[in-house]
């Protein structure tokens, strides 16, 4: 049987940590083939973002259209999107081609704390976007950006705010916790059907996470079709972003934030 084919729609990182780069890193890693349409281009290295130069959401309809006549999707993986005009381009793209297992990381900011989502951006993610995903991976501040209000601090206000991301539309919901404290790094998924699930694992002491939610969720986009459900395709997916993590001191790619190790089982 051939690959599965996983496409990644995001933005460019010329660092190779983030975005389409660590996307294709992952797809390949799960032992997927990777295709990627490009909605921004960045200015960016592991010591922040200096520039994003956004592809015209005609142009990113463009490719869209001219990828899905072609090939045989069987997961997407969606990034960063930039504009309202981009994010309502695509989740009318995403619709008018049936795509499946629709994966939504809501990238808004950096780690570097630069914005990478335009707030005039944000109503049409909740509204146009989030209702076409199977899964939405937001982070703390994410989460909190798409709700309103306060980040949660602790594990059953993550609960809560999982449960009333539902509420916006998608499918299932993994929230991260990587920004609580504590050894652990606790994750919750939730879902339109009442599955209330947590995956932890130990906290990696490094600095070099640029990426990691890129990571994550384009290792779940690729597994999905794999798995037999998805709560094993996000187990599987967070086993293999800490034993990157573990190993992400053995890349040298810059001298700030750098990226997570998408190849340790190979070298």
């Amino acid at each position: 049987m051939s690959a599965y084919n996983i496409v990644s729609i995001a933005g460019s990182d010329p660092s190779g940590g983030a975005g389409i780069q660590a996307d294709l890193k992952a797809f390949s890693a799960h032992g997927t083939f990777g295709m990627s349409v490009i909605t921004a281009l960045t200015a960016q290295s592991t010591r922040g973002v200096t520039g994003v130069h956004p592809v015209p959401a005609d142009f990113v309809v463009r490719q869209m259209d001219t990828l899905f006549s072609d090939a045989t999707v069987h997961a997407v993986k969606v990034g960063m999107l930039g504009t309202a005009e981009v994010t309502e381009a695509v989740a009318a793209a995403i619709g008018r081609h049936g795509l499946p297992n629709v994966v939504v990381d809501p990238v808004m900011v950096a780690k570097s704390g630069d914005r990478l989502l335009e707030a005039s951006a944000i109503k049409a993610l909740r509204t146009e976007l989030l209702p076409r995903a199977d899964l939405l991976t937001p982070n703390l501040p994410e989460a909190a950006d798409l709700l309103e209000e306060a980040e949660a601090t602790d594990l059953a206000g993550m609960r809560d705010q999982a449960r009333r991301l539902l509420e916006l539309g998608p499918r299932r919901v993994l929230l991260k916790g990587g920004h609580l404290a504590g050894g652990e790094s606790v994750d919750v998924l939730v879902s339109r059907d009442g599955e209330d699930r947590e995956f932890s694992a130990p906290r990696v002491a490094t600095r070099n996470t640029h990426g990691t939610g890129c990571t994550l969720s384009s290792s779940i986009a690729a597994l999905l079709p794999q798995r037999p459900d998805p709560a094993t395709a996000v187990a599987d997916a967070k086993a293999y972003l800490t034993q990157a993590l573990r190993r992400a001191d053995e890349i040298d790619a810059g001298g700030g934030q750098g990226p997570v190790h998408h190849f340790h089982a190979w070298w």
